[in-house]
């Protein structure tokens, strides 16, 4: 478990680099005395909910100084959902200013060591894919988000990437299989499984979305798997141990996302 967890103000970061004039971010962080690696955070579609924040949580509680930045603070998910999906698949837009954000503050931040890793959620694993090579993050964690449309311009040079997928997403079936084929070609460090038994989201610990639809989300597979949510968890937080725990370079803040 977390010691300590506070909602913090990025808007300073992100609007001096021309990102979201307000920015809310969530920081968990562990127990005890750090320094200690920092995560990025980048929410589900859906936005920041509690089992958002719970995710944020687990990875405190596993040693990591884990930030959330709220890619809908300035105008809710009604506003900003359609432009934020596009940046995720476009690789521009100002989302990629307002992780830059989240990174800069973590790299700065005295309890941190200096190394820092992202992790997305569903939408927010498409922005770990398109940010793990812009030399901004140390390992980046993609959990069942769409792959790039140019994946081998988007991951050349890329970070170490872990991605987890599920056999049952409609949605995403191949995927696993297309980005570990692209990173071997690339050169890049990975761990790329497609679980067979789960379906989209399938890391979550609770059902979320309008509950009238619960049911539809049910029979199509989306939703909770707690038997590949464990063994992907336990892929993660090995693969960022080896790659976070002990920094390989220094991060400086990052000037200006693309």
């Amino acid at each position: 478990m977390s010691s300590a967890e506070e909602t913090i103000d990025l808007s300073p970061l992100s609007g001096r680099t021309g990102g979201s004039r307000r920015l809310a971010g969530h920081l968990a962080r562990p127990a005890g005395e750090g320094p200690w690696p920092g995560v990025v955070v980048v929410h589900e579609a859906l936005g920041v909910d509690e089992v958002m924040l719970r995710q944020t949580r687990r990875l405190a509680g596993a040693g990591y100084l884990a930030l959330m930045p709220d890619l809908f603070t300035q105008g809710g998910a009604r506003r900003c959902l359609v432009a934020t999906m596009r940046a995720a698949m476009s690789g521009k837009g100002r989302a990629y200013q307002d992780i830059a954000a989240a990174r800069d503050h973590l790299a700065g931040h005295p309890d941190c060591t200096g190394a820092v890793g992202v992790i997305g959620f569903c939408m927010g694993g498409s922005f770990a894919l398109m940010t793990a090579g812009r030399g901004m993050f140390d390992a980046a964690s993609a959990n069942y988000g769409l792959l790039p449309k140019d994946v081998d311009a988007v991951l050349s040079g890329a970070c170490p990437v872990v991605g987890s997928y599920g056999g049952r997403d409609r949605m995403l079936q191949g995927s696993a299989a297309r980005l570990a084929t692209a990173l071997d070609r690339l050169g890049v460090v990975h761990d790329v499984k497609e679980c067979p038994d789960a379906g989209h989201c399938f890391l979550n610990d609770a059902e979320v979305g309008p509950r009238a639809l619960r049911p539809l989300m049910r029979v199509t597979g989306m939703g909770p798997h707690p038997a590949s949510a464990a063994d992907a968890w336990q892929r993660i937080e090995s693969f960022f141990h080896t790659h976070l725990m002990t920094p390989t370079r220094t991060n400086t803040p990052h000037e200006k996302a693309e």
